[in-house]
């Protein structure tokens, strides 16, 4: 399944929620940049990308069965209907196993032991954070204990205008 069908059965999935697509493609385009940043291999890269388009995808679920997407709700919900998602596709087993950890995990900050998960949290972050307006000093914090990628502490620097400094 090529990114852009992924691309396009999440926006319909997504029923016209127009705050999920535009997350999910502010994800999708942090996560593309970081990825090929790092120079992952082309397997993980179309992985990671695939993961970052369908990561909420308990979103709705949750809204509706626990009112609101805290993140570990949205861990729980997910892999099922990634499962779900891919179904009939021809995504290979072991990639679709991939896929349900990275939407399983994309909101677990520790134990962070391979590069997808990485920088799949670091995307959703920069997109949470500029959605939330979360502050410079909370922004400098996440990139201390959590960001490892240079790509993303780049565009946390540039995107939120952060400068050169330390983290």
């Amino acid at each position: 399944m090529r990114i852009t069908e992924i691309l396009e059965k999440m926006i319909v999935f997504s029923d016209g929620n127009i705050h999920d697509i535009d997350h999910f493609l502010r994800v999708w385009s942090y996560t593309k940049t970081i990825g090929e940043g790092e120079e992952l291999d082309n397997r993980t890269q179309y992985l990671l990308e695939a993961a970052a388009l369908v990561h909420d995808i308990a979103c709705p679920l949750c809204r509706e069965k626990y009112g609101n997407t805290n993140g570990k709700h949205q861990e729980e919900e997910g892999g099922p209907l990634v499962r779900e998602f891919f179904a009939g596709t021809g995504l290979p087993e072991e990639d679709l196993e991939q896929l349900v950890f990275l939407v399983s995990h994309h909101h677990t900050l520790t134990g962070i032991d391979r590069a997808d998960w990485q920088i799949l949290v670091e995307a959703d972050y920069i997109a949470n954070a500029s959605e939330n307006g979360d502050s410079p000093e909370k922004i400098r914090n996440f990139m201390h204990k959590v960001a490892r990628t240079d790509t993303g502490k780049r565009l946390m620097r540039e995107v939120f205008c952060l400068g050169t400094g330390e983290e």
